[in-house]
C-alpha cells in the first residue's frame, strides 16, 4: 500500500523558516503502533494524520498528531500545515475546514494574503511552585510557574525578550519531565510578546514555532496587556509570526506556510 505525504513549513512564507510538519492524508485510521513508527520515521516535531469524518460536530475531519516518541492532544502548526494541504492539494471547495480532535473541535479560515487562521481553545492556566526539575534546568527561573493542564506543559514569565533569547536550558535535565514541555515568555520588544519550547522528553529539544502553545500564551498577554489582538514571535533558530486574537473562550491563532514537498510512503 502507499499514503501521500507532505511536508510543510508552517508560520512562515519561506522555505527553511518556520515549523515542518509532515501531513498524512489516510483514507482510514492506520494502527496506533504504525501512526507513532511513521511519525518516528519521519523525526520532525510533528507528524499529523487525518482521515475524512462526518459528524454532529460539522467537522469534515478527524485529526491526530504525534511526535517521534508520543501522541500529542493538540497541535498548532501541524493543524495549519494540514490545512494548507487540504485547501492546495486535495481539492477542498470551501474556505473553512474543521477538525475533529482529542482537544475538542478545530477549524482553520482562509484569510487575505495567503494567511490561515486556526480557530484553537482558549486554555486556563494555573500558577503553582516551579517543579525542582525546572528550576535547576534554567539559571534565574522564577519561583512559580503557570500550568496548562489541559495541554500538559508549564510556562515560565521572563522579565523581557533577552531573557527569553539568552535561555539555555539543561535539556538533558528538562528530559526527565517526560511529556511535559516548558512554555518560556516574555513581552516583545517589536511585537506584544515573544516564547520558546522546549519538549525534550517528548523527542522535541526546542520546536521552532508553537501553535499550540499559544492557546495560553494569547489568554495571559491579554489580560497583561490589556488588548486582544497581538502579534507574536517565536525566537527559535528558524523563527515564526503568529497573529493571534482572543475571542472569548477561543483563540484565533494566524499564520503562513510554505509548501517544501511531497511524495509516498511505502507500507507492506
Amino acid at each position: 500500500m502507499t499514503y501521500p505525504i507532505y511536508q510543510v513549513d508552517a508560520f512562515t512564507s519561506d522555505i527553511f523558516k518556520g515549523n515542518p510538519a509532515a501531513v498524512m492524508p489516510l483514507g482510514s485510521w492506520l494502527p496506533d503502533e504504525t501512526l507513532q513508527a511513521l511519525a518516528a520515521e519521519n523525526n520532525l516535531a510533528e507528524t499529523a494524520f487525518f482521515v475524512p469524518e462526518a459528524n454532529p460536530e460539522g467537522a469534515n475531519f478527524q485529526i491526530r498528531w504525534f511526535t517521534p516518541r508520543v501522541e500529542v492532544p493538540l497541535c498548532g502548526h501541524a493543524t495549519l500545515a494540514s490545512a494548507w494541504v487540504i485547501f492546495n492539494k486535495l481539492g477542498w471547495p470551501e474556505n473553512t475546514v474543521r477538525f475533529h480532535s482529542k482537544s475538542g473541535p478545530l477549524a482553520v479560515h482562509k484569510r487575505s494574503g495567503d494567511w490561515l487562521e486556526l480557530d484553537f481553545p482558549s486554555l486556563s492556566i494555573e500558577e503553582r511552585q516551579a517543579p525542582a526539575i525546572v528550576t535547576e534546568a534554567l539559571d534565574h527561573a522564577p519561583a512559580s510557574v503557570f500550568h496548562v493542564p489541559a495541554d500538559t506543559n508549564d510556562m515560565i514569565v521572563l522579565e523581557n525578550e533577552a531573557a527569553v533569547k539568552a535561555a539555555q536550558p539543561d535539556l538533558r535535565i528538562l528530559k526527565q519531565l517526560g511529556n511535559m514541555g516548558l512554555i518560556i515568555t516574555a513581552p516583545g520588544d517589536e511585537v506584544d510578546f515573544v516564547s520558546r519550547y522546549f519538549a525534550p522528553g517528548s523527542g522535541i529539544d526546542e520546536d521552532p514555532v508553537t501553535g499550540s502553545i499559544h492557546s495560553a500564551l494569547v489568554p495571559y498577554w491579554a489580560e497583561k496587556l490589556g488588548k486582544t489582538k497581538l502579534e507574536a514571535r517565536q525566537l527559535s533558530e528558524r523563527g515564526g509570526v503568529l497573529r493571534c486574537e482572543l475571542k472569548g473562550d477561543r483563540v484565533a491563532i494566524a499564520g503562513q506556510a510554505a509548501f517544501y514537498m511531497e511524495g509516498a510512503v511505502y507500507l507492506e
